[in-house]
C-alpha cells in the first residue's frame, strides 16, 4: 500500500492546476487572418534556364505550350528582364488540391505534352521551384488596361504572424501606391506552401520609364511615405523583377 503522503501528491498537483489561470488558446484562423471562402489557389512556378538555352526554351514554349493550357488555367507566363537573368515565372489557377492532382495525373499521361514539350524542355532547365499561394482576401485578380507594357513582380518576406499581424498596414501601403495612378495592381498573393510569410505582388506598368517616373513621384507623396513607413516594421526583406510576358501568357 502506498503511504498517505504519496496519495496526497497527485491531489495537490491537481488542485494547483485547477487554481492556475487558463492560458489563452490562439486559433489558427486568428493567427493568420481571414482566408478565402473557397478552395481556389495559385501555383507559382519559377524556372532557372541554362544561360545558353534561354532562346531555345522560349521557342519550345511558344510552339507547344498550348498542350499544357488545355489542361488547366494559365494566369500568366513571363521572362525576367531585370532583377534576375535567365528566369521564367508562370502562375496557374486551381479550384482545389484535388483539381491539381487530377491535372498532374492527366499531364503525366499526355503523350503529346510529354514528347513534344517535356522531353526537349527539361534539358534546358537548370532549376525548378514552386509555391502555392492564395490571393489575400481583399484582392481580386486584375487585368492590365491594355496589352503591352511590363510587369513588376515584387516579393516581400514578412515577419511571422500572417495577415492578422501585417495585413492592415500592408493593404494601406498597396492602396497608397494604387491611388497615385501610375501603376495597375494585378494581384497580391500570400504563400501557403514554400517559404512561408512571403507575399508576392504583381503590378503592371506601361513601360520601365513610366514606372520609374511614377515611383519617383510616389516617393514624394506624403501619403505613400506614411503608409510605407507604417508597413516596413513588419518587413524582413524584399526584392523585385521586371517581367516581360511570353506569347502564350493571358496577361500581356
Amino acid at each position: 500500500m502506498l503511504p498517505l503522503r504519496a496519495l496526497h501528491r497527485p491531489l495537490a498537483a491537481a488542485a494547483r492546476l485547477a487554481r492556475a489561470p487558463a492560458r489563452p488558446q490562439v486559433l489558427a484562423s486568428l493567427a493568420t487572418g481571414p482566408r478565402q471562402n473557397n478552395g481556389i489557389f495559385y501555383e507559382i512556378r519559377t524556372y532557372d534556364i541554362k544561360p545558353s538555352k534561354m532562346k531555345e526554351f522560349i521557342e519550345v514554349v511558344n510552339k507547344y505550350f498550348h498542350l499544357r493550357t488545355g489542361h488547366s488555367e494559365l494566369v500568366g507566363f513571363w521572362s525576367a528582364e531585370l532583377g534576375a537573368m535567365n528566369k521564367v515565372v508562370h502562375v496557374w489557377k486551381y479550384d482545389n488540391f484535388a483539381h491539381r492532382t487530377a491535372v498532374r495525373h492527366a499531364l503525366a499521361n499526355d503523350k503529346d505534352w510529354q514528347g513534344k514539350f517535356i522531353s526537349p524542355a527539361l534539358p534546358l532547365i537548370e532549376k525548378q521551384h514552386n509555391e502555392v499561394a492564395y490571393l489575400v482576401p481583399w484582392c481580386q485578380l486584375g487585368k492590365p488596361p491594355k496589352e503591352g507594357g511590363v510587369y513588376e513582380w515584387v516579393t516581400f518576406q514578412m515577419k511571422p504572424g500572417g495577415p492578422a499581424l501585417w495585413g492592415e498596414a500592408f493593404r494601406a501601403a498597396i492602396n497608397a501606391h494604387i491611388n497615385t495612378g501610375y501603376t495597375k495592381l494585378i494581384g497580391v498573393f500570400h504563400t501557403e506552401y514554400g517559404l512561408l510569410n512571403t507575399v508576392h505582388v504583381i503590378w503592371w506598368n506601361e513601360s520601365p520609364d513610366h514606372r520609374a517616373a511614377g515611383r519617383h513621384s510616389a516617393h514624394e507623396d506624403a501619403r505613400v511615405v506614411a503608409a510605407v513607413r507604417d508597413s516596413v516594421r513588419f518587413l524582413e526583406s524584399q526584392q523585385n523583377m521586371l517581367l516581360l510576358p511570353l506569347q502564350c501568357s493571358p496577361l500581356k
